[in-house]
Protein backbone atom coordinates (compact mmCIF):
# COMPACT_ATOMS: atom_id res chain seq x y z
CA UNK A 1 0.00 0.00 0.00
CA UNK A 2 1.19 3.42 -0.81
CA UNK A 3 0.40 6.27 0.74
CA UNK A 4 -0.10 10.14 -0.61
CA UNK A 5 -0.01 12.90 1.67
CA UNK A 6 -1.68 16.52 0.25
CA UNK A 7 0.33 19.54 0.97
CA UNK A 8 -0.89 22.96 0.40
CA UNK A 9 2.08 25.13 -1.10
CA UNK A 10 0.86 28.32 1.22
CA UNK A 11 4.39 29.39 1.20
CA UNK A 12 7.88 27.89 0.58
CA UNK A 13 8.24 28.42 4.04
CA UNK A 14 5.07 26.21 5.33
CA UNK A 15 5.67 23.59 2.41
CA UNK A 16 9.13 22.72 3.69
CA UNK A 17 8.18 22.56 7.71
CA UNK A 18 5.61 20.37 6.76
CA UNK A 19 7.82 18.22 4.40
CA UNK A 20 10.79 18.46 7.60
CA UNK A 21 7.46 17.20 9.98
CA UNK A 22 7.37 14.35 7.82
CA UNK A 23 10.91 13.50 7.29
CA UNK A 24 11.44 13.67 10.91
CA UNK A 25 8.17 11.63 12.22
CA UNK A 26 9.37 8.91 9.70
CA UNK A 27 5.65 8.50 8.58
CA UNK A 28 5.33 5.87 5.64
CA UNK A 29 4.32 8.19 3.30
CA UNK A 30 5.92 7.96 -0.86
CA UNK A 31 4.47 10.48 -2.51
CA UNK A 32 3.69 13.99 -1.88
CA UNK A 33 0.68 15.84 -3.96
CA UNK A 34 0.66 19.21 -4.14
CA UNK A 35 -2.32 21.01 -5.52
CA UNK A 36 -2.49 24.13 -8.21
CA UNK A 37 -4.75 27.10 -6.36
CA UNK A 38 -4.82 30.20 -7.56
CA UNK A 39 -5.10 32.03 -4.47
CA UNK A 40 -1.01 30.94 -4.00
CA UNK A 41 1.87 32.04 -5.15
CA UNK A 42 3.58 28.55 -5.69
CA UNK A 43 2.66 26.43 -8.50
CA UNK A 44 1.84 22.45 -7.96
CA UNK A 45 4.65 21.74 -9.84
CA UNK A 46 7.16 24.22 -7.99
CA UNK A 47 6.36 22.64 -5.05
CA UNK A 48 6.56 19.16 -6.19
CA UNK A 49 10.32 20.40 -7.15
CA UNK A 50 10.42 21.47 -3.21
CA UNK A 51 9.36 18.01 -1.85
CA UNK A 52 11.99 16.29 -4.24
CA UNK A 53 14.44 18.35 -2.15
CA UNK A 54 13.04 16.14 0.74
CA UNK A 55 13.57 12.40 -1.05
CA UNK A 56 10.33 11.86 -1.76
CA UNK A 57 8.57 10.98 -5.01
CA UNK A 58 5.74 14.00 -6.10
CA UNK A 59 2.86 14.77 -7.81
CA UNK A 60 1.63 18.17 -8.66
CA UNK A 61 -1.70 18.70 -9.47
CA UNK A 62 -2.57 19.77 -13.58
CA UNK A 63 -5.71 21.74 -13.76
CA UNK A 64 -7.53 21.32 -17.11
CA UNK A 65 -9.01 24.96 -17.30
CA UNK A 66 -5.93 26.63 -17.22
CA UNK A 67 -4.60 25.04 -20.36
CA UNK A 68 -5.02 26.80 -23.72
CA UNK A 69 -4.98 23.07 -26.11
CA UNK A 70 -3.94 25.47 -28.79
CA UNK A 71 0.07 25.92 -27.22
CA UNK A 72 2.09 23.18 -25.29
CA UNK A 73 1.77 22.33 -21.95
CA UNK A 74 2.95 25.36 -20.23
CA UNK A 75 4.74 23.37 -17.26
CA UNK A 76 6.70 20.84 -20.11
CA UNK A 77 10.31 22.33 -19.99
CA UNK A 78 9.93 22.70 -15.68
CA UNK A 79 8.81 19.39 -15.89
CA UNK A 80 11.36 17.61 -17.62
CA UNK A 81 14.18 19.72 -15.74
CA UNK A 82 13.20 18.53 -12.07
CA UNK A 83 12.60 15.09 -13.76
CA UNK A 84 8.93 14.98 -11.92
CA UNK A 85 7.56 12.03 -14.11
CA UNK A 86 3.98 11.47 -12.34
CA UNK A 87 0.89 14.47 -12.42
CA UNK A 88 -2.61 14.55 -11.41
CA UNK A 89 -5.08 15.99 -13.87
CA UNK A 90 -8.66 17.67 -12.27
CA UNK A 91 -10.88 19.98 -14.22
CA UNK A 92 -10.02 22.75 -11.37
CA UNK A 93 -12.83 25.50 -9.91
CA UNK A 94 -13.77 28.34 -11.92
CA UNK A 95 -11.73 31.18 -10.37
CA UNK A 96 -13.50 33.74 -8.51
CA UNK A 97 -12.27 36.46 -10.41
CA UNK A 98 -12.91 36.79 -14.16
CA UNK A 99 -9.92 38.90 -14.56
CA UNK A 100 -7.70 35.43 -14.37
CA UNK A 101 -7.43 33.70 -17.69
CA UNK A 102 -9.09 30.01 -18.11
CA UNK A 103 -10.17 28.12 -20.77
CA UNK A 104 -13.26 25.68 -21.74
CA UNK A 105 -10.33 22.43 -21.47
CA UNK A 106 -11.78 19.59 -19.75
CA UNK A 107 -9.58 16.70 -17.70
CA UNK A 108 -9.77 14.37 -20.69
CA UNK A 109 -8.22 16.94 -23.19
CA UNK A 110 -5.19 17.00 -20.69
CA UNK A 111 -4.83 13.55 -20.27
CA UNK A 112 -4.59 13.04 -23.96
CA UNK A 113 -2.26 15.83 -24.51
CA UNK A 114 0.40 14.63 -21.85
CA UNK A 115 -0.24 11.14 -23.75
CA UNK A 116 1.15 13.20 -26.96
CA UNK A 117 3.53 15.42 -25.70
CA UNK A 118 5.18 13.92 -22.30
CA UNK A 119 4.29 9.92 -22.74
CA UNK A 120 6.96 9.55 -20.25
CA UNK A 121 4.63 10.80 -17.12
CA UNK A 122 2.25 9.13 -15.31
CA UNK A 123 -0.87 10.70 -15.33
CA UNK A 124 -3.79 10.21 -12.66
CA UNK A 125 -7.58 11.34 -12.55
CA UNK A 126 -9.83 12.53 -10.38
CA UNK A 127 -12.39 10.64 -9.28
CA UNK A 128 -15.56 12.96 -7.88
CA UNK A 129 -18.20 10.69 -6.34
CA UNK A 130 -20.64 13.03 -4.86
CA UNK A 131 -20.63 14.95 -8.57
CA UNK A 132 -23.37 12.58 -9.70
CA UNK A 133 -24.58 9.51 -9.92
CA UNK A 134 -21.89 6.08 -9.48
CA UNK A 135 -23.23 5.18 -13.22
CA UNK A 136 -22.31 9.10 -14.75
CA UNK A 137 -18.85 8.64 -12.47
CA UNK A 138 -18.20 5.30 -13.74
CA UNK A 139 -18.63 6.38 -17.13
CA UNK A 140 -15.78 9.30 -16.63
CA UNK A 141 -13.84 6.84 -15.36
CA UNK A 142 -14.15 5.09 -18.67
CA UNK A 143 -13.40 7.82 -20.62
CA UNK A 144 -10.27 8.81 -18.58
CA UNK A 145 -9.05 5.49 -19.08
CA UNK A 146 -9.66 5.66 -22.55
CA UNK A 147 -7.78 8.92 -22.80
CA UNK A 148 -4.29 7.46 -21.08
CA UNK A 149 -5.38 7.96 -17.54
CA UNK A 150 -2.71 5.00 -15.31
CA UNK A 151 -5.00 5.26 -11.92
CA UNK A 152 -7.10 7.44 -10.16
CA UNK A 153 -7.58 9.74 -6.71
CA UNK A 154 -10.69 9.56 -5.27
CA UNK A 155 -12.61 12.73 -2.91
CA UNK A 156 -12.36 11.87 0.89
CA UNK A 157 -14.57 9.43 1.62
CA UNK A 158 -16.49 9.41 5.03
CA UNK A 159 -18.16 5.74 4.75
CA UNK A 160 -17.35 2.54 4.69
CA UNK A 161 -20.03 1.39 2.79
CA UNK A 162 -19.41 3.91 0.10
CA UNK A 163 -16.15 2.72 -0.23
CA UNK A 164 -16.79 -0.77 -0.52
CA UNK A 165 -19.04 -0.10 -3.18
CA UNK A 166 -16.87 1.88 -5.56
CA UNK A 167 -14.20 -0.56 -4.50
CA UNK A 168 -16.27 -3.31 -6.49
CA UNK A 169 -16.54 -0.71 -9.61
CA UNK A 170 -12.81 -0.04 -9.24
CA UNK A 171 -11.36 -3.40 -8.87
CA UNK A 172 -7.91 -3.96 -10.82
CA UNK A 173 -7.06 -0.26 -10.97
CA UNK A 174 -4.72 1.66 -9.53
CA UNK A 175 -6.85 4.26 -7.42
CA UNK A 176 -5.73 5.79 -3.80
CA UNK A 177 -8.61 5.89 -1.45
CA UNK A 178 -9.19 9.95 -0.47
CA UNK A 179 -9.63 10.48 3.51
CA UNK A 180 -9.84 13.86 4.68
CA UNK A 181 -10.31 15.31 8.83
CA UNK A 182 -13.49 17.51 8.64
CA UNK A 183 -13.06 18.94 12.39
CA UNK A 184 -15.65 21.39 13.10
CA UNK A 185 -19.42 22.02 12.23
CA UNK A 186 -18.67 25.06 9.69
CA UNK A 187 -16.38 21.96 7.81
CA UNK A 188 -19.38 20.10 7.88
CA UNK A 189 -21.76 22.94 6.25
CA UNK A 190 -18.80 23.56 3.55
CA UNK A 191 -18.33 19.97 2.49
CA UNK A 192 -22.22 19.53 2.54
CA UNK A 193 -23.01 22.70 0.47
CA UNK A 194 -19.50 22.66 -1.30
CA UNK A 195 -18.98 19.30 -2.51
CA UNK A 196 -22.11 17.43 -1.79
CA UNK A 197 -21.03 15.11 0.88
CA UNK A 198 -23.12 12.89 2.78
CA UNK A 199 -22.14 12.40 6.43
CA UNK A 200 -23.09 9.15 7.83
CA UNK A 201 -25.61 8.94 10.66
CA UNK A 202 -22.34 7.95 12.89
CA UNK A 203 -20.18 10.88 11.92
CA UNK A 204 -18.92 13.49 14.60
CA UNK A 205 -16.19 16.25 13.63
CA UNK A 206 -13.67 15.07 16.11
CA UNK A 207 -10.01 14.11 15.63
CA UNK A 208 -10.88 10.76 17.35
CA UNK A 209 -13.63 10.15 14.66
CA UNK A 210 -11.72 11.07 12.28
CA UNK A 211 -8.68 9.18 12.98
CA UNK A 212 -10.65 5.98 13.71
CA UNK A 213 -11.88 5.91 10.41
CA UNK A 214 -8.65 6.37 8.82
CA UNK A 215 -7.70 3.48 10.19
CA UNK A 216 -10.54 1.34 9.30
CA UNK A 217 -9.70 2.73 5.26
CA UNK A 218 -6.15 1.61 6.15
CA UNK A 219 -7.36 -1.69 7.27
CA UNK A 220 -9.16 -2.20 3.91
CA UNK A 221 -7.34 -0.82 1.70
CA UNK A 222 -4.19 -3.37 3.07
CA UNK A 223 -6.43 -5.92 2.78
CA UNK A 224 -7.99 -5.54 -0.30
CA UNK A 225 -5.18 -3.72 -3.00
CA UNK A 226 -4.95 0.03 -3.22
CA UNK A 227 -3.28 3.18 -2.37
CA UNK A 228 -4.62 6.17 0.28
CA UNK A 229 -4.62 9.97 -0.06
CA UNK A 230 -4.83 12.02 2.95
CA UNK A 231 -5.85 15.34 2.70
CA UNK A 232 -5.16 16.77 5.90
CA UNK A 233 -5.99 20.69 4.73
CA UNK A 234 -6.28 22.17 8.35
CA UNK A 235 -5.45 19.61 10.72
CA UNK A 236 -2.65 19.56 12.89
CA UNK A 237 -0.47 17.39 10.84
CA UNK A 238 1.68 15.89 13.14
CA UNK A 239 -1.09 14.92 15.76
CA UNK A 240 -3.21 13.25 12.99
CA UNK A 241 -1.01 11.35 10.90
CA UNK A 242 0.96 10.24 14.13
CA UNK A 243 -2.66 8.79 15.67
CA UNK A 244 -3.21 7.35 12.44
CA UNK A 245 -0.19 5.74 11.85
CA UNK A 246 1.05 4.44 15.31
Amino acid sequence: MNISVELVPRTEKDLREELQLIKNNDFPISLINVPELLRFDIHGWEGAAIAQEYEFETMPHIRALDIDLLNELPMKKYLRERKIKKVLVITGDPPQSMATKVYPTISTDIISKFRQEMPEVKVYAGIDQYRSSMRQEMYQVRRKLQAGATGFFTQPFFDMRYIEMYAEMLEGLDVYWGISPVLSENSVSYWKIKNNIIFPKDFEPTLDWNINFARKVGEFVERTGGNMYIMPIKADLAKYMGSVFI
